[in-house]
């Protein structure tokens, strides 16, 4: 005999947003305008996180989203299936392609940028400093990429 004990409250699971009345979040799509990068060498390296605590650093939360894309000044990146909530955007021109932020002397020598244009005092952004709202529609905003040396 093969039967799913289970699947009667999976199912149930799934539906019971709909019989209280209430609908389940719509994910949405959150663009971000790369603007003031110096050369169209290299490649843009992004995340959008929500975890404040990983953040800016969002190799450390496996539920940020990652791009990367040819470097291109006013290019739009696209992240796809965003849940409504609060989030950070961190950017940075990996202008040699290597993959991590070169620095010299602890000072950045690529471009980085961080959403809401956060500014860097000793160190980078808090994440609410950086944070914005999704909620079920689209979202555009920019990020400004400043270069140190």
């Amino acid at each position: 005999m093969n039967r799913m004990p289970f699947a009667p409250v999976l199912l149930l699971g799934a539906a019971l947003p709909l019989l209280l009345g209430t609908a389940l979040p719509t994910p949405t799509s959150v663009l971000v305008e790369v603007d003031g990068l110096r050369s169209t060498r290299g490649l843009v390296q992004a995340c959008l996180t929500a975890d404040p605590v990983t953040f800016p650093d969002c190799q450390k939360d496996p539920a940020a989203q990652h791009l990367t894309v040819p470097a291109h000044d006013g290019e739009t990146l696209t992240f796809h299936d965003v849940m409504p909530g609060r989030y950070a955007v961190a950017l940075f021109h990996d202008e040699n392609g290597n993959g991590r932020m070169d620095k010299m002397m602890m000072v950045p020598k690529e471009g980085y940028g961080f959403s809401r244009d956060a500014p860097v005092r000793f160190g980078p952004p808090t994440f609410r400093a950086a944070a914005f709202t999704v909620g079920t529609t689209q979202l555009r905003t920019a990020v400004k990429v400043r270069y140190l040396l």
